[in-house]
């Protein structure tokens, strides 16, 4: 009986890079190692061949014609939580480096120096492909957003969320103000979920990650053709959004040439997608966020004043962390208790003083930075108790940041991120650059 072949599913890799000599080069020598490799020489072509083809691991160009690299990686792992991205770039900016990481990017590499790195590193991101693939699959088990999964008890937020359960049983548009970090996506989220329409598709998109061209692509699609690298059709937000809820995350950064065409559509279901001529039809639930001043945007001709009136239709404003300081602790806890799971943590005990530095500080990033910093205490808690000395300064604190017990922080964040320097780095809040020259510094290999 002859033997049967192993089944190998091979992974796909998607490049974007306008040099084209070195895409070709990069393309060669990752296929050569049995990869399947997509490339694209715009962010506009690399996007829409990430919606119709199913990429494990992006490796991009920071300096695109229609997107800065860096910006794209938040919102590529926004749509596509499980790829990894590697930036690559010719210039070797540290502060850009810091910020790709920071974004959500597996590495950041100087193009030419590190070709001969680039197989061992694409082995080590697919590694983590495959962890953010069961990671996401165990949170699809837990249950959906909706209002009484949101906590909170402080009166501003229980006025918000009172707001957002009355109008969840509408159809009327909603603008959801507040600063970043105050959980704007989650009330829509939840919104939809309480809504008429939660069967259809909730789509979400961050409109300040992209140019105008990518943008428009993306909100309202494209026919075969329609531009360099628009290979078949493809369904814009707004098409997937039929008798669902489109979620426009950052509107106060949408260009204006875009807000006209979103208008109309807002007033009478109709768009054009790129590269037609046909008119075509959508009905969707309009949920919009901001944590700017659209009535000021609009007087200083920033942001088309009828369309803030047709959004206004029913605003919601979240309050910051420091303005519902009494909900700190229940929402710690909840944090923790989810970080626990994650990272198999047991029986972790947590003292008062903990607490109490977390209600002392002024939480400038709001939910969001509360999120990360009980997740950096957690890998950095001695003995399985936390602390307030886990807790950073509130002066835009960061509790990876390096202090006289540098030696032991790095080696307890490397140990956590099983040798992974960049995703260290990334932690410690450092640039790449920086963290060798700490681990020389130390002899630590």
């Amino acid at each position: 009986m002859l033997p049967i072949d192993p089944i190998i599913v091979k992974n796909n890799i998607l490049i974007i890079d306008d040099e084209l000599k070195l895409l070709k080069l990069l393309g060669m020598i990752i296929s050569n190692e049995g990869y399947e490799v997509f490339q694209a020489s715009t962010a506009r072509s690399g996007i829409n061949m990430l919606s119709t083809h199913k990429i494990d691991l992006v490796l991009c160009d920071v300096r695109l014609p229609d997107a800065f690299g860096v910006d794209l990686v938040k919102e590529m792992k926004t749509k596509y939580p499980h790829l990894e991205i590697i930036l690559m770039t010719a210039y070797g900016n540290i502060p850009d480096g810091v910020q790709a990481m920071r974004n959500g990017a597996y590495d950041y590499i100087v193009k030419g120096d590190d070709n001969e790195k680039i197989i061992p590193l694409v082995a080590k991101a697919l590694e983590k492909v495959k962890d953010n693939v069961e990671n996401i699959q165990q949170e699809k088990i837990s249950t959906k957003i909706n209002f009484s999964t949101i906590i909170g008890k402080s009166q501003s937020f229980l006025y918000s969320k009172m707001l957002a359960e009355k109008v969840s049983r509408t159809e009327t548009a909603v603008l959801l103000t507040g600063e970043t970090g105050t959980g704007k996506e989650v009330f829509a989220n939840a919104i939809h979920q309480e809504s008429s329409r939660k069967k259809g598709n909730f789509m979400a998109i961050n409109c300040s990650a992209f140019g105008k061209d990518v943008l428009e692509s993306e909100l309202f699609g494209h026919k075969k053709g329609a531009f360099t690298g628009a290979v078949s059709d493809k369904k814009g937000l707004i098409e997937e959004a039929q008798n669902g809820t489109l979620f426009l995350d950052e509107i106060g950064e949408m260009p204006l040439e875009l807000q006209s065409k979103m208008l109309r559509v807002l007033e009478s279901g109709e768009f054009i997608k790129m590269g037609d001529t046909k008119i075509s039809h959508s009905n969707f639930r309009l949920i919009a966020a901001t944590n700017r001043d659209l009535k000021e945007e609009s007087r200083l001709g920033n942001f088309r004043e009828d369309l803030y009136f047709r959004l206004n239709v029913f605003e919601i404003h979240l309050p910051p962390l420091r303005e519902r300081k009494e909900d700190i602790r229940e929402l710690a806890k909840f944090y923790i208790d989810q970080f626990s799971k994650k990272m198999n943590l047991i029986n972790v005990l947590i003292n008062e003083d903990f607490y109490k530095k977390l209600e002392n500080n002024s939480w400038k990033g709001n939910i969001r930075e509360l999120k990360n910093t009980l997740e950096r205490s957690l890998i950095l808690m001695e003995n399985s108790e936390l602390s307030a000395q886990n807790v950073p300064d509130s002066e835009g604190g960061n509790s990876f940041a390096m202090s006289s017990v540098e030696k032991h922080h790095i080696l307890k964040v490397l140990n956590y991120t099983k040798g992974n320097k960049a995703e260290a780095a990334r932690l410690l809040d450092i640039g790449i650059a920086t963290l060798y020259r700490k681990l020389e510094e130390y002899q630590m290999k």
